[in-house]
This record gives C-alpha cells, structure tokens and sequence, in this order.
C-alpha cells in the first residue's frame, strides 16, 4: 500500500481551484469594509483549509465511483483506483475523515461557512452518486459542477466575516462563468478522445453531446455571464466596465485552448504553467481587483439615466 497514492486520489494538485474563494473575499470587503479590519487571517485559513479538506472528500468520492469508467480513457485509466493500487475500503474511509474534518473545521468559524462548505460537499455527491449522478447527464453535468463556484465565492465571503447574504447577480454571473469553463472542459475532452462510442463509455453525457451542442452551450454560458455581469456592474459598481475588454480576452484566450491537441482545458488545476493563458486571465483579475475599490466619480455621471422611468398609472 502506497502512501503516495491515497494522498494522489485526494487531488491536493486541483486545491489550485480554490482560487475562486479570493473574489467573494473581495466582495465581502467591498460591500462591508468593516470586514477587511475584523477578520483574522486564521478565520480566512479556516475558510481556506477546510473547503481544499471538503473538496479533497469530494475527489476522493468521484475516483471510486469513476474507476470503472476511468478504464475507458486514454490517460485516467492509470489512475490509482482503476489500476488497482488503491483500496476501496481504505478509500471509503478516506472520504469520511477528510469530510468530518473539513465540515468541523468550518463549523468552529460560523454558520455561514458550514453551510457553504456542507453545500460543495453535497453538490458532490449529487454530482457523482446514482441514481442522480447529474454528472451523466448532458447540461446538468456542467451545471452541476460548475454551481461549486458560486458556493465558493461564498466561502470566501463568509471566511471574511460577512453577514449579509451575497448579491443574487454576481452568484448567478460566477455561476455561468464557471459552465464557461467546464463547457470548454467537456468539448476538449471529446475533442482529445476522438471516439464517439469509447467517449461514451467514458462518460455518458458524451453519448448525447457533440462538438456543435458543446460550442453553442459554450455560447450560451458566456453569454449569460456577460449579462448577468451587466447587472451587477449595472447595480453596484459601474467602474468594472473599464475591465471587461481584459475580462474578454481572457475569456477569448480560453476559449482558444479548448482547440488545442491535449488541451490544458481538460486539466484546469494545471493552468498556471501555461503563460498563454495565465497572463490574460491574471491580467482581467488585477483589472477587477483595482477597479472594485477605485472610485471614478466621472465614470458614475456618464452612465447615469439619461431618461427617467415613467410611473405607470
């Protein structure tokens, strides 16, 4: 039995993801700037820790129960658990602990933060256990796993101390942002698979999707982000706009390497090796990051209404 690969199946690699806790952090500072003073640096560890221990849970999960089809694809089926280097009751128990001790971690910071990170480990289990397993499911399997960024920009809220609940806008925005990119996840993969019927028993949305249906769900998820985007910038700060020609190029750029041979679309935790597209997208993040707290007074009287609502009768 090899240590190493017990910890391989928790996925400490894909912790990269979390990243996406920073923007509700950020919110949380911008919406209560009382936060940015009162909380501790151990509350927002505690945030951290304990959403890398509930996903790790979820990983875990989805390596048992994707062994047998992992069998199916050209580079998973030498992952721990399908070549046999992995116990499955060792595995099971692995599970638990990682989700006891991620659950019981956030529960000593609050309510907000339990619930969020009890909300990621529930999605992971809808996502990967029958006879729901929406990750079967053509757009559910994408709607499914990308909702994790909306519940880990609340984590990043809530590990800030916020109270409040987070605006609907930028949850819904985060959201279509996040099938964006597991869209593009899913047209690589079968791009990278090249074979309808093995895809298939690799994953069985794939027996339904095809590179059309990818590209216009892509399509439409982007689209929604845009506009969802609009109403927040709309509502609570008009000075993002000076951001969405990077935020554009990053999505672009993406987009991009979705047509890539072996895309590093498919293993998005690997992302920051390639500059390509960690440029743009790290550019679109300081572009937001400076313009959440910089206020543009002129920017606010150009986009003001330039008509008044008629009341109606």
């Amino acid at each position: 039995m090899a240590i190493a690969d017990y910890i391989k199946i928790a996925r400490p690699s894909h912790w990269f993801k979390n990243i996406f806790i920073i923007p509700g952090i950020l919110l949380a500072f911008y919406f209560e700037p009382e936060t940015a003073s009162q909380t501790s640096w151990l509350q927002l560890a505690a945030g951290i820790i304990a959403t890398c221990m509930v996903a790790s849970a979820n990983y875990v999960l989805n390596e048992i129960l994707d062994a047998p089809a992992d069998k199916h694809h050209p580079d998973k089926a030498a992952r721990p658990i399908p070549s046999g280097r992995v116990a499955l009751p060792f595995a099971y128990a692995e599970w638990i602990l990682l989700t006891l001790a991620g659950l019981a971690l956030a529960g000593l910071f609050g309510k907000g933060l339990f619930f969020s990170c009890a909300s990621l480990w529930i999605m992971g289990l809808i996502y990967n256990i029958p006879p729901v397993r929406s990750k079967d499911l053509p757009y559910l399997d994408v709607l499914s796993e990308s909702i994790n960024n909306p519940i880990r920009m609340a984590i990043g809220w809530y590990s800030a101390g916020a109270a409040q609940l987070p605006t609907l806008s930028v949850l819904l925005s985060y959201w279509m942002f996040g099938a964006f990119l597991m869209a593009v996840k899913r047209f690589a993969e079968l791009r990278h698979i090249a074979d309808g019927a093995r895809a298939a028993r690799y994953r069985k949305s794939f027996s339904f999707y095809n590179e059309e249906r990818l590209l216009v769900s892509i399509l439409f998820y982007v689209a929604l982000f845009g506009m969802f985007s609009g109403v927040f910038i709309a509502r609570y700060r008009v000075e993002l706009v000076l951001a969405t020609p990077f935020v554009a190029l990053a999505l672009a750029s993406y987009f991009r390497i979705g047509f890539k041979p072996n895309s590093p679309a498919m293993n998005p935790e690997d992302l920051w090796r390639y500059k390509s597209i960690l440029a743009p997208i790290s550019l679109a993040f300081a572009a937001c990051a400076v313009l959440l707290f910089f206020d543009l007074a002129e920017m606010r009287a150009w986009f003001a209404p330039a008509f008044q609502m008629r009341a109606l009768p």
